[in-house]
């Protein structure tokens, strides 16, 4: 067996001489025991460090780890991107909704809009506040679609209505449309329709429209412009007109977002001044206004002329800023459509400021092609511009240089410049003529408005005569008295 043994490693070993020795069992049993002893330690140990680090690396991670340097620099895209992801996502946070108010529903109130946004507007706030005082409930009102301005946008084209609604439910309910029953009421004819009385005290609608409502159960206001006095009411009324025009109404998002484009282009390039030049045909038509025009335009004016006071030119509204010492490189933002003229019209102004910029040329066409053949909704662009500008100059005292002025107010009696017309005029004339040197037509001019810029006054209250009164609108002194009121808008 031993022979055997060293023939066998002779041949394996190749001639050795000496024994081939193998491991035992027990020793092989070892090693392995060993090797698995190793790695079990091994791994606890790496997982005992891990949890260690991960630990250490949120305490300490953002106060050391960010100091210092990566083994490449990152990209400055890769940065940005980095560091968006590592900030968390904001989360928008929805507004609080008021307490619904609960009462008794006395009936439903329709109302159709006359005029342009801004007469409009004034209206809505109106018909709130006169739908709260009956305890009635109001339906999203209809916008005016067969005036001159000839706009087919319906109330959501151009306001927030889920906003609207919800913002005011803590004084009135507001619904959309009719409820099925009630609509089947109208379709039937079983309604009431009529326009109220202008500058009417609240008491006219609780003594004569609150008994129609409940006795047609629906009523319809076809007109709204002007209804409602301005002074005389209850602070509650006053203060509910505020909350209605300067929280309620907010423009579509579409609107807003492009109103807030226009004012980044003008603050890029430095203070702006809003000219609302009410120089178009619908004003000028309206006013029945010739002056500086050809005998052609003279005569087309002539023949659609009404009574009413006369908006300035683009040749006096020159002069006029000229004398007040704005200065040549301001930008001057046009407030308004089509100026009738056009650019004959507009020289002496664009010679005197370079700067004439107007929404169509500062946004591409495509950025107001949903716009176009929507006055109200272009309307609706120039309001925000005007309520941001630095200086805000209308150059006639109609409805929307009255309502923003009444905004301006709002937003910390912002620079407003109101013209004396009638003194312009007359200034304007006699320098043109030769009698008032320069020197003096612009110290004059600057004498008369030195106390008409906006600033805090009580609003000029007429007996028996509203429309030469101040407007509400243009001086909502009841809320601008309550500083909780300021803030909340």
């Amino acid at each position: 067996m031993a022979m055997g043994l060293k023939a066998a490693a002779a041949g394996v070993g190749g001639g050795a001489d000496k024994p081939l020795r193998f491991p035992s069992v027990a020793a092989v049993a070892r090693s392995r025991m060993q090797l698995w002893m190793l790695r079990a330690t091994t791994t606890v140990l790496l997982w005992t460090c891990l949890v260690q680090l991960t630990a250490v690396g949120e305490t300490w991670g953002p106060r050391v780890l960010r100091g210092w340097p990566s083994c490449r620099m990152m990209a400055p895209e890769a940065a940005a991107a980095a560091a968006r992801l590592a900030m968390p996502e904001p989360v928008a946070e929805k507004p609080a909704l008021p307490p619904q108010r609960v009462y008794r529903n006395n009936g439903y109130l329709m109302v159709s809009c006359n005029g342009g946004l801004n007469q409009m507007r004034a209206a809505i706030c109106d018909m709130v506040a006169i739908a709260r005082y009956l305890n009635v409930t109001l339906i999203v009102p209809e916008l005016d679609k067969t005036s001159f301005w000839n706009d087919p946008s319906e109330f959501q084209d151009i306001f927030d209505v889920e906003h609207f609604i919800t913002s005011l439910r803590g004084e009135v309910r507001i619904l959309r449309e009719l409820p099925p029953r009630m609509k089947q009421r109208v379709e039937m004819g079983m309604f009431h329709s009529m326009p109220p009385i202008s500058w009417s005290h609240i008491s006219y609608y609780h003594n004569q429209i609150l008994p129609l409502i409940q006795k047609h159960k629906v009523l319809h206001l076809n007109r709204t412009d002007a209804r409602l006095a301005n002074n005389g009411l209850p602070l509650d009324i006053q203060k509910l007109r505020c909350q209605v025009n300067y929280a309620s109404l907010k423009f579509t998002s579409q609107i807003e977002e492009l109103g807030r484009r226009v004012i980044r282009i003008l603050r890029k390039n430095g203070p702006f001044l809003v000219l609302h030049l009410r120089y178009e045909m619908d004003m000028l038509a309206f006013s029945g206004c010739t002056e500086g025009c050809t005998r052609e335009e003279s005569d087309e004016l002539t023949r659609m002329r009404k009574d009413g006071l006369c908006p300035l030119t683009p040749e006096e509204i020159a002069l006029v800023l000229r004398a007040l010492g704005i200065d040549r490189s301001m930008q001057i933002y046009i407030a308004a459509g089509e100026i009738y003229g056009g650019k004959r019209r507009m020289s002496s102004l664009t010679s005197e400021y370079p700067n004439v910029v107007r929404k169509e040329t500062l946004l591409e066409p495509s950025d107001l092609k949903f716009f176009q053949n929507h006055s109200s909704q272009m309307a609706a662009l120039d309001y925000l511009v005007s309520l941001e500008s630095d200086i805000f100059v209308p150059t006639y005292d109609g409805n929307m240089a009255k309502v923003v002025e009444g905004h301006r107010r709002i937003m910390g009696f912002k620079n407003t410049i109101l013209l004396d017309r009638k003194l312009i005029v007359d200034l304007v004339d006699r320098y043109n003529s030769g009698s008032l040197p320069w020197d003096e037509f612009s110290k004059q001019i600057k004498s008369v408005h030195a106390n008409r810029m906006g600033s805090a006054s009580r609003r000029t209250v007429i007996p028996d005569k509203p429309k030469e009164e101040d407007y509400f609108y243009a001086n909502p002194q009841e809320c601008l008295r309550d500083p909780n009121l300021l803030r909340a808008w």
